[in-house]
């Protein structure tokens, strides 16, 4: 594993980060959960990425977590790089969603009972909420830091206007922003443009600008940039759920891009997810690339991607031209 600096902080992330978003919930086993963690710990993985309201059941990713670190890995825990998150619906009522001072620091608080842990080392407000003053939001993590409950603060899914206040105000507070979370693979690429007008930053230039790290999500597009739907949706995939990956995202023009840049990855001697997610990396801006996982092999298969050959400019120019003609996600 490689580490990157985050950003302009002393902090070094791990090149490929675990996200605990699926797979880690009640209903899903606790003993394959279990494997995957101590394995991606072995790899060299140090980074876990959780929010409150990861499961399902909400909760549930944060209370089976704890029960690996604190059975297996707690003689580890300096060595590990915890993340959760508030500002999503977690439970019912007006304080149990969105970005009040009370719903934030109320979350972290269970966040941290649930995980059976003192403090994280990343608390993010999940997304930007319109309703509430940003001062207020990050007043939320500003104390969070304050009080040690937190070692640094991080935002997720911000515009580059509200981003660029909120760093302004965290700086300020003397509680700078570690890092920003934002979703990026070949299919969506809305942090690379520019929206308005080309005067305005893009948000991998904002947070390069600032200092601020970068770490990206979904990756594989939940799956599309993989061989699963490559010859259809197979039964009992994500997108025969329908919660979050939906039949109508493999469009003609996508699938045909699958197609294509599977061909690609084939001449390189990777699986098109390992080259989706080394396309991610070699980006300078990120500092770390959020991978989710259902299993041991899943996990050693994307971290492949550690491993391939560097692109060249010929290759990173044939990408663009094959995805010229999606539609983003």
């Amino acid at each position: 594993m490689l580490y990157k600096r985050c950003g302009r902080s002393g902090l070094l992330l791990p090149e490929v980060s675990l996200g605990l978003w699926h797979n880690f919930g009640s209903e899903d086993s606790f003993s394959n959960a279990r494997q995957i963690l101590l394995h991606a710990f072995d790899c060299g993985i140090t980074h876990f990425d959780l929010a409150n309201n990861y499961g399902p059941e909400p909760g549930s990713a944060e209370i089976n977590f704890g029960r690996v670190l604190n059975s297996d890995l707690a003689t580890h825990r300096d060595e590990m790089v915890i993340s959760t998150k508030a500002g999503y619906k977690m439970w019912e009522g007006p304080y149990g969603d969105w970005g009040s001072r009370k719903h934030m620091l109320a979350s972290l608080d269970q966040s941290l009972k649930r995980m059976n842990i003192d403090y994280v080392d990343i608390f993010y407000s999940h997304r930007f909420d319109p309703e509430t003053p940003l001062e207020e939001t990050m007043s939320a993590l500003i104390t969070a830091v304050n009080s040690g409950r937190a070692i640094y603060a991080g935002i997720s899914r911000y515009p580059v206007p509200q981003a660029l206040k909120a760093y302004e105000i965290l700086r300020s507070a003397g509680v700078p922003c570690l890092i920003h979370q934002e979703r990026f693979n070949m299919f969506d690429r809305h942090a690379e443009q520019h929206v308005g007008s080309l005067e305005t930053p893009t948000l991998i230039d904002t947070v390069s600008e600032s200092g601020v790290g970068l770490i990206t999500f979904s990756p594989l597009a939940q799956g599309l940039l993989s061989d699963r739907y490559l010859n259809g949706i197979p039964d009992g995939s994500r997108m025969t759920q329908g919660r979050f990956l939906k039949p109508e995202a493999l469009t003609p023009a996508r699938h045909a891009a699958m197609v294509s840049l599977n061909k690609m990855a084939a001449e390189r001697g990777q699986s098109l997810a390992a080259m989706a997610l080394q396309w991610n990396l070699q980006r300078p801006a990120i500092t770390s690339v959020l991978i989710g996982a259902s299993s041991v092999e899943q996990l050693d298969r994307n971290l492949l991607a550690l491993d391939g050959p560097a692109f060249s400019s010929e290759q990173l120019a044939e990408i663009d031209r094959i995805l010229a003609p999606v539609e983003p996600m």
